[in-house]
């Protein structure tokens, strides 16, 4: 199992616990996330309680440099981008995470 949870195992987990036709699960966390990335283009932010907030913020811009070319000065326009912070119930939960597994690559999560 990969470190990473995807929109598959996703999908997995709400078969296993519902058992509503996996294509209605597909299409339902399909259609959630395409709200989301929607909202968040519109500049909204999206609030999941006790989970997190998304927020749409600008990142000014600013001079950069090329590592090949040093000397060569960039200017990175301003962008918008989406931070997530998190809830009070998942600040919890990172709370009693075994940072020494989590620095070696090892969630403690069982396989699938």
């Amino acid at each position: 199992m990969s470190t990473n949870l995807t929109k598959r195992e996703i999908v997995l987990e709400i078969y296993k616990k519902t058992s509503f036709p996996q294509k209605q699960v597909v299409e339902t966390v399909q259609l959630t996330l395409d709200i989301i990335q929607k909202a968040l283009a519109d500049g909204r932010n999206v609030e999941l309680r006790n989970f997190g907030v998304l927020e749409v913020q600008v990142r000014k811009a600013r001079i950069g440099r090329n590592p090949n070319k040093p000397e060569a000065e960039v200017v990175i326009p301003q962008r918008a981008v989406v931070k997530f912070k998190s809830g009070k119930i998942l600040k919890q939960q990172l709370k009693k995470l075994d940072l020494a597994k989590l620095q070696t690559g090892q969630t403690g999560q069982p396989g699938p």
